[in-house]
């Protein structure tokens, strides 16, 4: 096992994510107290958290949350979900069970690093990149030849983290039949796939439509709740999710229980939820639309597709991280430069940085950065 490097994103955010005042490049939607999601509790589930005994829960997660799980789903069912700690657990389970030292794996890039570096700890690994001059799409065809006849597992995420890009259906339905074709494991990351502004529309979920598609979801981008720390798998194949709940016995062996009966009611109320964040998110757009309008000699902008990140291209004067570096120490507003999605694997493009527009006090962040640009 090759030892995994430095996460270069969690490293810069440990050292400005709470001293920054504005965090303008979350990645996760408005979140609510504690007593705003129990407001929005059926009776007995808010009786249930209150009178919550401390003990272990379930490995798989507990019953009532697999069923609310699966009620996001189309065809899955309870039995065919399995509960992490976060979607990082899962993504590190999921890579650990699927590969071996002799098998191939395909990642798209740039990415969320674990995405790339779990795997490349395991085997080896081909990168493939998204390509800004085609709206950020995948080539299905660059796929395809990148197949290895030990290729066992693709690796996904739409919408897409830092671009916010939703492939396009007939390429997504591609993809799909190419991995069947060969067989192999198709892994979604789907954190993102609720949010995005009002009449967005999103691909189908891996796992509903794709006998080896494996679903990633999480509580904490779309619903806005982080802290509550409960991700999941969706699979059809219950022997592969034997096999990572006996993996989670070595990680977090289950999840919290305050946090399993939170998740249930974020659940059942998710639609009320996921309507204010995307409210959120397409008023947010709205004045990014504007803002990057105002300054064409600063940045380039691509509107993104879903989610409640972008990844605009910064045009100088200087580089992305010496404008990205200033900004934070004199302004306050935390931007994540594109060094932190560089690739061992394929050309990352270096002059971007990632935007979040998920949260409530968008406005006031673009704002600060407004005023950084006039001075």
């Amino acid at each position: 096992m090759t030892a995994l490097p430095d996460f270069r994103l969690e490293t810069y955010f440990s050292r400005w994510e709470f001293a920054a005042r504005f965090h303008l490049t979350a990645s996760d939607a408005q979140s609510l107290r504690v007593d705003e999601l129990l407001a929005l509790a059926e009776p007995a589930d808010r009786d249930a958290f209150q009178s919550l005994h401390l003990g272990y829960t379930q490995t798989y997660g507990a019953p009532a949350l697999r069923e609310a799980i699966a009620t996001t789903y189309e065809v899955r069912k309870s039995d065919d979900v399995l509960c992490f700690a976060g979607a990082e657990e899962g993504i590190y389970i999921a890579m650990r069970v699927l590969l071996g030292a002799e098998d191939h794996a395909i990642v798209v890039t740039p990415n969320y690093q674990s995405a790339e570096t779990v795997p490349l700890s395991i085997c080896e690994v081909t990168g493939v990149a998204l390509d800004p001059d085609d709206h950020w799409s995948l080539d299905i065809d660059r796929v395809a030849a990148a197949i290895r006849p030990n290729t066992r597992a693709i690796s996904i995420n739409f919408p897409h983290n830092p671009t916010g890009k939703i492939l396009e259906r007939d390429r997504f339905d591609a993809l799909v039949a190419l991995c069947r074709q060969h067989g192999i494991w198709l892994f979604s990351d789907e954190v993102y796939r609720p949010l995005g502004p009002p009449g967005t529309v999103h691909l189908p979920q891996a796992a509903d439509i794709y006998e080896r598609g494996i679903s990633l979801g999480v509580m904490s981008k779309a619903y806005g709740l982080p802290g509550l720390r409960i991700g999941w798998i969706a699979c059809a194949d219950h022997a592969l999710l034997q096999k990572m709940e006996r993996y989670k016995h070595y990680l977090s062996i289950c999840n919290a229980g305050p946090s399993e009966q939170l998740a249930i009611v974020a659940l059942k109320a998710r639609e009320t939820i996921l309507q204010r964040n995307r409210q959120i998110v397409g008023d947010n757009l709205a004045l990014l639309d504007a803002f990057f309008a105002a300054w064409p000699e600063h940045f380039q902008w691509y509107r993104p597709d879903g989610g409640c990140v972008a990844f605009p291209r910064y045009l100088g004067p200087g580089s992305v991280e010496a404008f990205a570096a200033d900004l934070v120490e004199r302004a306050g507003v935390l931007l994540l430069p594109a060094e932190h999605y560089r690739s061992d694997l394929a050309p990352t493009p270096t002059d971007r940085f990632r935007i979040g527009f998920g949260r409530a006090d968008c406005a006031e962040a673009v704002a600060a950065l407004d005023d950084y640009l006039r001075r």
